[in-house]
């Protein structure tokens, strides 16, 4: 049975930062490549950073120079580093593991930015 369990989702001030975690299991996590998305009310889903088996990164523009994705293939865990807060943050943020033609999500963890 796969699971993604996130954790470190919260409030937080504007300017702030978090430390989102994912933590894989059913899935050989080396194998896969990871991301995460956020939702925010009312608009798609949509990719924030991912991460290849390589270790490569890719960004959306509004979060590049302030959120880092990073992988531990030893705990299988992936982490996003929000620095630099800003309200539009504001989202659920979802983890998604993919390999080929299989596709796994996360529960999501609620993120608010607001003074």
């Amino acid at each position: 049975q796969v699971q993604l369990v996130e954790s470190g989702g919260g409030l937080v001030q504007p300017g702030g930062s978090l430390r989102l975690s994912c933590a894989a299991s059913g899935i050989i996590f080396s194998m896969n490549a990871m991301g995460w998305y956020r939702q925010a009310p009312g608009k798609q889903r949509e990719l924030v950073a991912s991460i290849t088996t390589g270790g490569s990164t890719n960004y959306a523009d509004s979060v590049k120079g302030r959120f880092t994705i990073s992988r531990d293939n030893a705990e299988n865990t992936v982490y996003l580093q929000m620095n630099s807060l800003k309200p539009e943050d504001t989202a659920v943020y979802y983890c998604n593991a993919h390999r080929a033609f299989t596709n796994y999500w996360g529960q999501g963890t609620q993120v608010t930015v607001s003074s």
